[in-house]
């Protein structure tokens, strides 16, 4: 197999591209979540000095830009994902100073950097939100958030019906100073996350002045953190979701038309005001050099309304969350990425390709699962259907090296590379996902597959860091998954990793144009990406091989062909 590991590296410098050829949109985005990447001193929690030093290895994966989970000063309560300060670095991963320095070394290496940011809400421990408290009703403070009155005789009910994402009511209501209780505030995550109120203008401009700060340190862009959620429907009507819908994105696209989609989408999703804001947000990017970019998370459905947030003066790319979410089959999967395809093309836009991230299970579990599991609830040791690895893996594998060869920009979740399966079997009593929490243990949660990644056999925390501290327990027998015990493995994830993103670079794919072959059964996706064939069979049986160099397997073959749960790549 060849490996193509010396092929040269793209040209990332600062410099503007042409039109059409910004970095963003061919890049492969290796997403680091910080607290579980690398740690640098030993307290069991990842640090910027510990991603500092592990950058040359994603250099040697071959990856273009990585995008960080936040790192900004947070009391933690959903590992960063509530905001306390938009513009420094939490102790606990750091100071300014190190991602100055993490930033450069990225730089050096050709990496480009893009950061998290979290506008729908803050922390509760946010002077805006420590304001509003202080200040009376109806004040400017309070504005910043979405305070509301009560309803009931008292204003003892909650403003509305609304659930929050990670389980119980999406409201809560403080009290006054002099002990009486007062208004209700709105939470769609975890009560000590407040949603800002995107309909005032002081909110917007604050937001502006966080994106310039790090644009001025050299970000070279941002990905936005539920961006489909800032504004919400006027009124803030009651809603109830339907039976199968997701905590996310809120329907099921795959059985209903797209006016029903609208119609059973949630006031507090997708909202037609989001636009105004990632058209300002565009605005501002454009004046810095260097092909800035946002990116942004956005659960809307179907793909056709999905490709309005990346129109020429909006978001440059959104997540696609249809394709991660699509089933381990044939048919399913060459209709979302035709329907990706063509509905990013149409706006100008590059389709963007995901099969794993810190909110979902990691598809070396998800694609052998056997029972439903929706977006965000987890998997652990009572959960029903439990995956079986090896066919996992093999799956995981194959439908990597499919994403890989479609043209676009694809991301890449901190140790998919390894063939790291969900962490299930974590204990009750280590676990930390607020959904955990608020769900009484019902859902577990995204802890499984947030576990701090094994970098070498036999070694404290298998190299996380120089100490056993582990914020997370990391599974006894993850020595196995090592980086150094995968490196000189041909047979390893990590290598195919490497060869895939060798051979995607060396032959263009993310700038190729994809043309589906022809006489290929129904359970096999065969296509063309410029002058590579890629023959993927998720059937039954053994599929002949075509004719030209392999430059890659997912897995051996058998019999002269391609078997069941393998892809390769042909030039």
């Amino acid at each position: 197999m060849t490996t193509l590991q010396n092929a040269p590296r793209p040209d990332l410098s600062p410099a503007a591209s042409a039109p059409g050829d910004e970095w963003w949109r061919h890049a492969v985005i290796y997403q680091v979540y910080p607290r579980s990447f690398a740690d640098s001193d030993g307290d069991g929690v990842g640090d910027l000095p510990g991603i500092t030093h592990r950058l040359p290895a994603l250099a040697s994966l071959g990856v273009d830009a990585v995008w960080l989970s936040p790192f900004f000063t947070s009391p933690q309560r959903d590992a960063g994902y509530d905001v306390a300060d938009y513009c420094d670095v939490d102790p606990v991963f750091g100071t300014l100073d190190d991602f100055d320095t993490m930033l450069a070394t990225a730089h050096g290496l050709g990496i480009k950097v893009v950061v998290d940011v979290v506008p729908n809400h803050t922390s509760s421990d946010h002077v805006w939100f420590a304001e509003a408290l202080a200040a009376p009703e109806g004040s400017e403070a309070r504005g910043r958030y979405m305070f509301r009155e009560g309803r009931g005789e008292h204003g003892e009910l909650p403003p509305n019906n609304w659930e929050s994402i990670f389980g119980g009511p999406a409201w809560t209501r403080v009290t006054r100073p002099d002990g009486t209780p007062g208004q209700w505030y709105l939470h769609l995550f975890d009560s000590s996350q407040p949603d800002l109120d995107w309909e005032n203008p002081w909110v917007r401009e604050q937001f502006l002045d966080v994106l310039r700060f790090w644009l001025d340190r050299g970000v070279d862009g941002f990905r936005i953190d539920v961006a489909h959620g800032m504004i919400k429907a006027p009124g803030l009507p009651d809603f109830t979701p339907p039976a199968d819908a997701s905590s996310m994105g809120g329907v099921d696209a795959a059985t209903m038309t797209e006016a029903e989609i609208v119609a059973a989408t949630p006031p507090f999703w997708a909202q037609e005001g989001g636009h105004e804001i990632f058209r300002s947000w565009h605005a501002l990017l454009a004046q810095y050099d260097g092909d800035r970019a946002l990116c942004g998370e956005a659960w809307v459905e179907p793909i056709t309304r999905l490709a309005n947030y990346v129109r020429p003066d909006e978001l440059h790319q959104t997540f696609n969350f249809s394709y991660l979410s699509t089933a381990w089959s044939a048919p399913d999967l060459r209709g979302v990425i035709d329907a990706s395809i063509g509905a990013f093309a149409s706006v100008g836009a590059p389709s963007t390709w995901v099969l794993s991230n810190h909110d979902v299970i990691r598809h070396a579990s998800r694609l052998a699962l056997t029972a439903d599991s929706p977006q965000g609830a987890g998997i652990g040791p009572r959960s029903p259907g439990l995956p079986d690895e090896e066919l996992g893996l093999r799956r995981a594998r194959a439908a990597t090296a499919v994403m890989l060869a479609l043209p676009g920009s694809a991301y890449v979740y901190q140790g998919e590379e390894l063939g790291l399966p969900e962490a299930i079997h974590l204990p009750d009593d280590a676990r930390q996902d607020p959904t955990w929490f608020r769900t009484d243990g019902e859902r577990y949660g995204r802890d499984g597959c947030r576990v701090p990644l094994p970098w070498e056999a036999g070694a404290p925390s298998f190299g996380f860091g120089p100490s056993d501290a582990s914020w997370l327990p990391q599974p006894a027998d993850w020595d196995r998954f090592a980086r150094d015990r995968q490196a000189d493995d041909p047979s390893s994830t990590l290598s195919l990793y490497r060869a895939l993103l060798a051979a995607r670079r060396a032959h263009s794919l993310g700038t190729g144009t994809l043309t589906w072959l022809d006489g290929y059964g129904d359970d096999v996706l065969a296509f063309r990406t410029g002058d590579v064939t890629v023959v993927a069979n998720l059937g039954d049986g053994v599929v002949p091989l075509p004719a030209g160099e392999l430059l890659a397997a997912s897995g051996p073959l058998a019999d002269g062909g391609v078997p069941t749960d393998t892809t390769v790549w042909i030039a």
